[in-house]
């Protein structure tokens, strides 16, 4: 896949989509919202600006506050790559991005969503 062409996606399309899924299995927006936060260090606040600004995927993580430090316990496969192993550290935050709401919408547990 094209790594440039991922990055440039926009964050608002693919946080919708992430609603959508989450939804259709019975999770919420408020816990698609918790997990983002988790993750990227965003406020409610900031969250939101990154949707309406229409900023890409690459400004949404440039502009994370700080990455969450226990993103090295997420591991797994998405797309058909362990998350662990990608060497791209933009493409390595979205694919945690993914498996995050990917594990939602499985039914985890938010405790174990969030490594706690």
């Amino acid at each position: 896949m094209d790594n440039e062409r991922v990055f440039k996606y926009s964050f608002a399309s693919i946080y919708n989509l992430y609603i959508q899924k989450a939804e259709k299995k019975g999770r919420t927006k408020a816990e698609v919202d918790e997990v983002l936060l988790w993750l990227t260090g965003y406020n409610n606040k900031e969250l939101q600006d990154q949707i309406e600004q229409g900023n890409d995927l690459r400004t949404f993580f440039a502009e994370a506050p700080e990455l969450n430090p226990n993103v090295s316990k997420i591991t797994g496969l998405i797309c058909g790559y362990r998350v662990e192993e990608i060497e791209d550290r933009l493409m390595q935050k979205i694919r945690y991005m993914d498996k995050l709401i990917d594990e939602l919408a499985k039914g985890k547990a938010m405790e174990k969503i969030l490594r706690k």
